[in-house]
C-alpha cells in the first residue's frame, strides 16, 4: 500500500492541470497503473486523494455498515459518493486534471499544496493550508488529550 509523506506546491495551469509530485509518483511500482480517487473532505475544506485500491477499501467499508433498505442509509450513500472523480497522471509530463467543480467546492485558484498524509494526499490551497497549521502548544495538548 502507499504511503504518502512530504508536502509539495503546484500550481493550476489555464486548463485547470497540475502537475502530480514526483515524489508521490515514485511510491508506485514502474508498470502500476496511477488511478487515483479525488473527493471533498467531509470536515475540512480541500480534497482527499487515494490510491484507486485504498478508495476501494474505505467505501466498502462504509458500504458494509449500511442496508440499503433503509431510505436514509440509500441517501447517506449517494452523498457520499456526490462528486468524486478518478485521474491518472498523463505519461508525458505527469499532469492531472481534477474536474473543475470538484476544484470550486474548496475554492481553488492558482497555487495549491498536496499535503501526504500516509494512507491518503490532502490537496488544499496555499492559503488556507497555511491559515490552519496548528500552534505546537496546540498540537502538544492535542496529542496529549489523544495519546494520554
Amino acid at each position: 500500500m502507499a504511503k504518502f509523506i512530504g508536502e509539495y506546491s503546484v500550481k493550476i495551469d489555464d486548463k485547470g492541470r497540475m502537475i502530480f509530485p514526483s515524489a508521490f509518483k515514485s511510491v508506485f511500482a514502474p508498470d502500476e497503473r496511477l488511478a487515483l480517487v479525488v473527493k471533498k473532505d467531509m470536515f475540512e475544506n480541500c480534497l482527499q486523494m487515494y490510491t484507486y485500491q485504498q478508495w476501494e477499501e474505505e467505501s466498502n467499508e462504509v458500504r458494509s455498515k449500511l442496508n440499503f433498505f433503509k431510505k436514509e442509509h440509500s441517501n447517506f450513500w449517494r452523498e457520499y459518493m456526490r462528486d468524486r472523480a478518478v485521474v491518472e497522471p498523463d505519461e508525458k509530463l505527469g499532469r492531472i486534471t481534477i474536474p473543475k467543480k470538484i476544484l470550486e467546492s474548496i475554492g481553488a485558484e492558482k497555487e495549491m499544496i498536496f499535503v501526504g498524509n500516509d494512507h491518503k494526499i490532502e490537496i488544499w490551497t496555499k492559503e488556507l493550508y497555511n491559515k490552519k497549521q496548528m500552534g505546537s502548544e496546540e498540537f502538544v495538548a492535542l496529542a496529549q488529550s489523544i495519546l494520554g
